[in-house]
């Protein structure tokens, strides 16, 4: 089930990554903002340990299989920018100050440890249960995915959605009471029961920082539907897929504060995840017809370079024709 890999692989990749959450969560226990310093110095953190995992499994399996694994990893890190501003929006939506974002993005992160590994269990026993029709399936859920964020693009922009009515808050609700203000960085408190509430004295109720820690969990199920079909199109190596996911997502916490100061540059970033889409999803049908097969050394080098070339354009040009009219940017009045 794991590939290549043995148990004891897979258990050492989860001891790293608890170590690592340890320390992260021990660097920001206080409730402050984080800062642009401090959030390049954890990014550049989690970049370099990802690096250097995946020079790991190209010294202990070879080269090939360092290209898959960096070819997962590029192609998580760019899909996550879109849900990176999905996030962006729900922290809006639920006036979350900027120095509890982190402890929501954390416990976020830890979910979404359990819920990938399911979905690449449930993507990858779809694989080995049917065989080519399923990898052709991924091929065109790719290309799909590919088609919806060209058509989201070319969309006008719209104002920022209430996530706070979102179904997840509603069905939070149907289970748990629920407080209507926050309590510092409290998920739960105990307070008096309302007089319109039956029964009576204290109960544990939720506060708005847990329901949005709902809405972030489920926003990232929803992008997993999109990024753990792309990953297995580039290898059904179940160990190479999860690990490459997870080194992407760890990270997300700190290029999230960056992202934020970052995204009106990076306007061309876009594009380039749909060129990688839909190079991906091709290579996946082509290759399931017997038609193409690339190296993984070559499907690197083609997500790394749309990749640069996405970020390099929107430094090189600026100017975003399609923002000009549509209000992009600006805060709804």
């Amino acid at each position: 089930m794991l590939g290549a890999y043995t148990i004891w692989h897979f258990l050492a990749f989860m001891v790293l990554v608890a170590i690592c959450l340890w320390v992260d969560l021990h660097a920001h226990k206080a409730d402050e903002p984080i800062s642009m310093r401090g959030a390049l110095a954890w990014s550049l953190f989690w970049i370099a340990l990802a690096c250097g995992f995946g020079v790991y499994v190209g010294v202990s399996h070879g080269i090939s299989h360092a290209a898959l694994y960096f070819s997962g990893y590029l192609l998580e890190k760019s899909l996550s920018v879109d849900n990176l501003f999905v996030i962006m929006a729900i922290f809006s939506s639920f006036s979350i100050r900027e120095e509890y974002q982190h402890r929501v993005l954390y416990y976020g992160i830890l979910g979404a440890l359990l819920l990938r590994m399911a979905f690449v269990a449930a993507g990858n026993s779809l694989v080995e249960f049917f065989g080519p029709w399923a990898l052709a399936a991924f091929g065109l859920f790719v290309l799909w995915s590919a088609w919806k964020m060209w058509q989201h693009m070319r969309s006008p922009h719209e104002e920022v959605q209430d996530y706070s009515t979102h179904w997840s808050v509603r069905l939070t609700q149907r289970f748990l009471p629920v407080a209507h203000h926050l309590r510092g960085h409290d998920f739960f408190v105990r307070e008096a029961v309302r007089p319109d509430e039956p029964g009576g004295g204290l109960v544990w109720k939720a506060t708005p920082l847990f329901l949005c820690l709902v809405v972030v969990e489920l926003s990232d199920v929803m992008f997993a539907f999109d990024s753990i079909p792309a990953i297995i199109a580039i290898t059904q190596d179940p160990f190479l897929v999860y690990t490459s996911n997870i080194f992407a997502i760890l990270g997300l916490r700190s290029l999230y504060f960056l992202m934020a100061a970052a995204r009106r540059y990076l306007i061309h970033l876009e594009k380039a995840v749909i060129a990688i889409l839909a190079f991906i999803g091709l290579k996946m049908l082509l290759g399931v017809a017997g038609l193409v097969h690339l190296p993984p050394l070559v499907s690197l080098a083609v997500v790394g370079g749309l990749l640069t070339i996405g970020i390099v354009a929107s430094l090189v040009f600026p100017e975003d024709k399609n923002a000009s009219g549509s209000g992009a940017g600006h805060s709804p009045s």
